[in-house]
């Protein structure tokens, strides 16, 4: 199984993503498409997070991130088959795989600031050894409206092509901060949490996706309604690099069944089979040099 393969096998072709879109994906660092979700759909997702974290309450996300000032829940496959529809969303994988090539689900974690909370300072998610050295594809599916003031993420557009500012520590793995080059260093804002000049708050309706490259410097604002903002921020990274969430750690026998292969590849839940590591051809009789 491959990464193509599998993408091919769910309906993701070359032709899923826009030429306008791809221009918004490479220029930009970021696009929203509208409507990946129908707004039934919302409502059932929105009803089971608030299910889910009725009872893990304070201790939600705790298999990732416990975040004072908002309610989170993790490892949400295992949970539930509700959120399962957001895994296989076309742009989502495309998207994905054209900035990544082979790839698999790195994280999956549903987040509601509370009102007072959400500030940020400007960060990337990942860091990057080389220009072009993209890590992780972070998309926000919205299960509720993100406006202006509940808490909207700011972004700037064209940053994913600048240095990697503020990275978390947990994200930085073999990652060794380069100095910067004096225009990188002329980027660099002295106050990581003010407004950054030409920075977009970001605003999209339930059921719409917002899809970052996740270099772009972004953070989040402050939210000043009582009015949920809940959304999945759901990330794809490369093969070669660990997810955030192992999956097989958690992985239950519910999960397993209802996943097709092409899923369980992207999922990378299937349990490791036995060998050096070693690609090799499949074993077949050999009767003679011909053969």
């Amino acid at each position: 199984m491959y990464t193509r393969q599998a993408l091919r096998a769910l309906g993701v072709g070359p032709d899923t993503l826009t030429e306008a879109q791809r221009k918004q994906f490479d220029e930009l660092g970021f696009f929203i498409v509208e409507n990946v979700l129908t707004h039934s759909q919302c409502q059932v997702m929105r009803d089971e997070f608030e299910r889910i974290h009725a009872v893990e309450n304070e201790g939600g996300g705790h298999e990732v991130h416990v975040e004072p000032g908002a309610r989170r829940i993790s490892n949400i496959f295992n949970k539930t088959e509700v959120f399962d529809a957001c895994l296989w969303i076309p742009e989502i994988l495309a998207a994905s795989a054209y900035l990544l090539g082979e790839i698999k689900v790195h994280g999956a974690n549903v987040r509601d600031p509370v009102k007072g909370y959400g500030h940020q300072d400007l960060h990337v998610d990942v860091p990057k050894k080389f220009d072009d050295d993209w890590w992780v594809v972070n998309s926000m599916i919205m299960f509720d409206d993100m406006t202006l003031d509940n808490g909207p993420t700011r972004v700037v557009p064209g940053s994913h092509r600048w240095a990697p500012i503020n990275v978390p520590y947990v994200n930085i793995g073999d990652w060794e901060p380069a100095p910067l080059s004096p225009e990188d260093e002329a980027r660099v804002p002295v106050d990581l949490s003010a407004p950054y000049p030409g920075e977009v708050l970001v605003e999209a309706p339930a059921g719409s996706a917002i899809i970052c490259n996740s270099s772009m410097w972004h953070a989040g604002t402050l939210k000043k309604t009582d009015n949920p903002r809940r959304m999945l921020h759901l990330t794809y990274t490369r093969r070669d690099l660990p997810q955030q969430l192992l999956q097989l750690d958690y992985l239950t026998k519910e999960l397993y069944d209802r996943m097709s292969p092409e899923k369980r590849y992207l999922m990378e839940i299937e349990p490791p089979k036995s060998g050096d590591g070693i690609l090799r051809q499949p074993k077949k009789d050999h009767k003679g040099w011909w053969n």
